[in-house]
């Protein structure tokens, strides 16, 4: 993961299409599954409810919570949506990496709380994506899908045999 993020507005403006898959996967479940980093530098995984808002992606946390510590000293971090049940993954499995970075406005605080009917106190950051990728089955192939801030998208297909990946042009 590179240590330039940008912002979600400017990932939707970039790749619009792209940007919508994602949205709708992390919209079709409320809970989902945080990676952050430990003190000690282990991973720690938590579940958490991450939402758009303001034209942004906002994750929210219980105050005092380990994954807001961990955030507030390492701000990077993996966000995986829910795959949902079953073995199909609807429409594939989608990550954020990047950077949260922390609002501490108490009236941005306090309108988050009105609309999301979150109690407060609570901890609120702001999603830096530094990578988004979109991992599906075509057929007998597997296709990830990645973009980073300032490279267009790239599409890498494998099969379930010994040929080398191969990139779409």
């Amino acid at each position: 993961m590179g240590d330039t993020g940008t912002t979600w507005p400017a990932f939707e403006a970039a790749e619009p299409d792209f940007a919508a898959t994602v949205r709708e996967r992390f919209g079709a479940y409320t809970h989902h599954a945080l990676a952050t980093l430990r003190k000690d530098g282990s991973p720690r995984l938590s579940g958490i409810e991450a939402d758009f808002r303001d034209g942004e992606l906002r994750l929210g946390m219980m105050p005092g919570s380990r994954k807001a510590l961990d955030l507030r000293r390492d701000p990077r971090f993996s966000l995986l949506a829910n795959p949902g049940p079953g073995t199909d993954m609807g429409g594939g499995d989608v990550r954020i990496s990047g950077r949260a970075v922390e609002i501490t406005d108490p009236a941005a605080l306090d309108r988050y709380a009105a609309e999301a009917g979150a109690p407060q106190p609570f901890h609120l950051f702001r999603v830096e994506p530094t990578e988004v990728v979109r991992t599906w089955v075509d057929g007998e192939e597997i296709v990830f899908r990645s973009w980073t801030p300032g490279r267009p998208p790239r599409t890498i297909r494998r099969g379930n045999d010994d040929s080398p990946p191969r990139e779409d042009a």
